[in-house]
């Protein structure tokens, strides 16, 4: 199979790439943006491409929210928890008092500010497209030093001045393997549906009524974030991700009526849900299990039969 992603090589996109055997042993082509990744995909010059998603201190990654919503549609198929630790690093030994300028990703030294302003308070940091174009170019010299993802320090001939560089050691990034659109991956039992609902923004309380048509179904709602539109001032994309499967009768009883009450509803895909740590998942409410559902459907079906 081939596979892109956020590059060049030497991201931290590209380490939770390698975790995925077939990805380990397919072919690996960098992308230089989240958008040309994606690209890739719709036209089919590669399979699969990983991007991430959202970051447990910086939050939901926008360009790539952006790119699920705009163009024709993806699936996310799986998705990949990275633990995040970054490096600070240089062309040779320097001391940590001498640094000027720092590359670094804006996600990067959003997640390591306080670091930063205790360790190196004169240092300017330069924003960069990458964790590893900010290697790169403290490789070539243009930057004093470089945070960065631990990969990218042999790639790239590079010393480590500082490691484990974070303001909080449990970092993690959160990313999305996308393909065309296919039929989901059979449940596991431990799913996550992710959808963007888009709703009427005339309509009072249009977005209690989506959250509603979860609630009552037992459907938990994991995440929820909100992108403009791009259409006028006011007009949301909603991105929500709910515990369960398409398949699953109460989700999809949910999706239905999202379906009816929403301008539009982008289904983005049903997935395993992936665990750094084992954990028992969260069962249903009384009355609003998989069991529950399909034991009321046939009850339905026995009455408009007649054999009541």
């Amino acid at each position: 199979m081939r596979f892109t992603y956020l590059g060049p090589e030497g991201t931290f996109t590209e380490a939770a790439l390698r975790t995925l055997p077939a990805a380990e042993q397919g072919v690996r082509i960098p992308a230089r943006s989240v958008p040309e990744a994606v690209e890739a995909v719709r036209s089919g010059d590669v399979d699969a491409a990983l991007v991430p998603l959202e970051n447990s201190v910086g939050g939901a990654i926008p360009v790539t929210l952006d790119e699920l919503v705009t163009g024709s549609p993806l699936m996310i198929t799986r998705e990949v928890l990275l633990p995040v630790e970054f490096v600070l690093a240089a062309d040779g030994p320097k001391p940590l008092a001498g640094l000027r300028h720092i590359a670094a990703h804006p996600q990067a030294s959003a997640q390591c500010r306080r670091w930063l302003e205790s360790n190196v308070p004169d240092a300017v940091v330069v924003d960069v497209l990458s964790n590893a174009t900010a290697a790169i170019n403290a490789a070539a010299g243009e930057y004093d030093a470089a945070l960065c993802a631990p990969i990218g320090v042999p790639q790239n001939g590079l010393t480590v001045l500082a490691e484990k560089v974070a303001d909080r050691a449990d970092a993690v990034t959160r990313f999305a393997l996308l393909t065309r659109p296919a039929p989901p991956a059979p449940p596991t039992g431990d799913d996550v549906t992710s959808l963007a609902v888009s709703i009427r923004h005339d309509q009072v309380g249009a977005l209690l009524a989506v959250l509603t048509e979860l609630a009552v179904r037992g459907v938990n709602l994991s995440r929820i974030e909100s992108r403009p539109t791009g259409e006028q001032l006011g007009t949301y994309f909603f991105f929500l991700d709910c515990t369960g499967h398409v398949a699953e009768a109460r989700v999809g009883e949910a999706l239905q009526g999202l379906r009816r009450i929403c301008a539009e509803v982008r289904f983005l895909g049903s997935y395993a849900r992936h665990r750094l740590q084992p954990e028992e998942p969260v069962p249903a409410p009384a009355g609003l299990s998989d069991t529950d559902f399909d034991g009321s459907a046939t009850w339905l079906e026995r009455i408009r039969s007649g054999k009541i």
